[in-house]
């Protein structure tokens, strides 16, 4: 059987799936809602976990000036709690009308946030643990109204800031059973809602958080109207939701309604329809809808652009979307030009450092598309650019240095300067010897990339024991009949097969790919076709005419399909 040159089993490592990330001016969208009112006690001092004794404090609005990261419409998090000032929205009483209770929240909001700021998050938890006694004690001798689940849902708010997501998991559990039966007409009914609709969505339950979402759309659209701004939180935070769940549709009509009201109220060139328009634009692409997608994306630009110059940040990041989009569409070189223009921007903009990640990010999507066009001297640059800058930061063989190491790896392989990427690999190898253990998954991705290196050299024996390695760390991780594990016997088929070992050894390892291929990828994958082929061969030179007669049918079946797909 002919054997070819290995490739590496990798392309260019993304440091995460590139995202929009709007950076978002000081009149955020998204304000909190009215404080949580209850029948809460006034804690003061050192006294604060006494028992008996209630605290609350409300939700932050989840958007503020600065990054908004992936997809956050209408979501909460431990940041936005840290950068709010006051636990106030633009929905709450003014300050003269605020009772006993509300000003309470204050207090207690004020004071766990001092704690999560100065790191003392023991004190804020015992401080939390105290009301949630207190509550529980209240609930059990059967109060069980907004006020007990408004409390709730704050002590639950504050277990986020703290990242202790299980606790707030089941405080969240119990704020459900409550407010499952209170009446929509209920005092603060609203804002209970759309923080558990952002808390579920946390925690990954999105059909969830999808139903509270749409149950506190229907009761603010009745208090304010199914065109008022105060609908957009939950509005973005359902659209969030569907799209998780995959209900894609609904998702870009909600996001189109949220776009809608804001247009009305606030004019087509208003900075808070970047959230909006962002989210709808990602949604797009997964779907992939590249031109429905490059709208939102333009929209977004264009209204930057006016609002901050061609030249800024944020014009960079947005232009670097068009670009990924561009990609999606088959012009490269507009993408091209897009990643250039954007880098340039950002290269000189005062807002990101030279190191900082998304700039780092920009650089490797550009690169891999450089490398995907044939002009992978262009790309090399940028990868060794990324290299350069963290060295110089962090130092030579910093962890952090081991993605753009993979990546020159990878890009030198593509050129068969095979020479230059062992270098590389071992470079590697030795930075993660040094910060893993020696039988950790993550280290067989580096060696088996270094054991089809070897192959390309002509060092089969050394590149058969690093197979075999990468093998049993994998079948320890994954499993015996894993997908990592098929890969790495697919690559040690082809060392050996050129080793001359005996065919039936092959023949046994071929099966078990089979196998492997057959479960994870499905019967009439491509990938199942290949193995077929090399399965065919040996059992040809086996002479186990039988066998190759039912597997021969089989891949006639598979060829004229994918035959008809190429056609089509």
């Amino acid at each position: 059987m002919a054997t070819f040159p290995l490739q590496p089993p990798v392309t260019l490592l993304k440091l995460r799936r590139i995202q929009v990330v709007p950076l978002i001016g000081s009149k955020s969208l998204m304000r909190s809602v009215t404080c949580l009112k209850a029948n809460v006690f006034s804690v003061t001092g050192e006294g604060a976990g006494c028992s008996g004794t209630v605290k609350a404090f409300a939700a932050v609005r989840p958007v503020d000036s600065g990054l908004v990261h992936g997809e956050d419409s209408g979501s909460i998090t431990s940041q936005s709690f840290n950068r709010q000032e006051t636990l106030f929205g633009n929905l709450a009483k003014p300050l003269n009308e605020r009772t006993d209770f509300e000003e309470d929240l204050q207090q207690l909001f004020d004071e766990v946030k001092r704690m999560v700021a100065s790191g003392k998050e023991s004190d804020a938890a015992d401080l939390l643990q105290a009301n949630f006694v207190a509550v529980k004690k209240q609930m059990e001798a059967g109060a069980r109204g907004v006020e007990e689940v408004a409390t709730l849902d704050v002590i639950a708010l504050g277990y986020m800031a703290l990242g202790d997501l299980k606790r707030m998991a089941l405080i969240l559990n119990r704020m459900d059973e409550v407010a499952h039966n209170l009446k929509d007409d209920e005092k603060l009914i609203e804002s209970v809602l759309m923080h558990m609709g952002s808390m579920f969505s946390i925690l990954g339950n999105f059909e969830k958080s999808m139903l509270v979402y749409r149950r506190a759309i229907g009761i603010l659209g009745k208090i304010y109207g199914k065109d008022s701004t105060f609908l957009i939180t939950p509005l973005l935070g359902m659209a969030k939701a569907l799209g998780y769940i995959g209900r894609a549709t609904k998702a870009a009509e909600t996001y189109h309604h949220a776009i809608s009201i804001l247009e009305a109220n606030r004019g087509a060139d208003n900075e808070d329809l970047v959230v909006p328009l962002l989210s709808l634009g990602n949604l797009l692409m997964k779907e992939g809808k590249a031109d429905d997608a490059e709208y939102a994306f333009t929209r977004v630009l264009s209204i930057y652009s006016k609002l901050y110059g061609e030249n800024d940040a944020r014009v960079g990041i947005v232009l670097s979307s068009l670009a990924h989009v561009k990609c999606a569409k088959g012009d490269a070189e507009e993408a091209i030009g897009s990643y250039r223009r954007a880098l340039q921007i950002m290269n000189c903009s005062n807002y990101v450092e030279i190191d900082d990640s998304l700039l780092e990010r920009m650089k490797i999507d550009l690169a891999e598309l450089l490398h995907v066009v044939g002009r992978g001297d262009e790309g090399r640059q940028l990868l060794e650019e990324c290299l350069l800058i963290t060295e110089e930061r962090k130092g030579k063989e910093h962890p952090s240095s081991v993605t753009h190491l993979l990546n020159l790896a990878t890009s030198y392989s593509g050129a068969k300067n095979y020479v230059e990427a062992e270098r590389l690999l071992r470079t590697v190898l030795k930075i993660m010897m040094r910060t893993v253990a020696p039988d950790d998954q993550s280290i067989t991705f580096p060696m088996l990339h270094l054991a089809v290196t070897l192959y390309n050299l002509k060092r089969d024996e050394e590149a058969e024991q690093l197979a075999i390695d990468v093998i049993r760390i994998r079948e320890k991780a994954f499993g015996k009949d894993s997908l990592p594990v098929g890969e790495a016997l697919d690559c040690l088929i082809s060392i050996r097969a050129r080793l001359g070992k005996q065919d039936d050894e092959i023949v046994v390892l071929l099966e078990r790919v089979l196998v492997i291929q057959e479960k994870e990828l499905g019967y009439e994958s491509e990938e199942v076709m290949i193995t077929l082929k090399k399965l065919l061969f040996y059992l040809d030179k086996l002479g186990r005419k039988d066998e190759k007669f039912r597997l021969q049918k089989r891949l006639s079946v598979l060829k004229k399909r994918y035959k008809q797909i190429m056609h089509y």
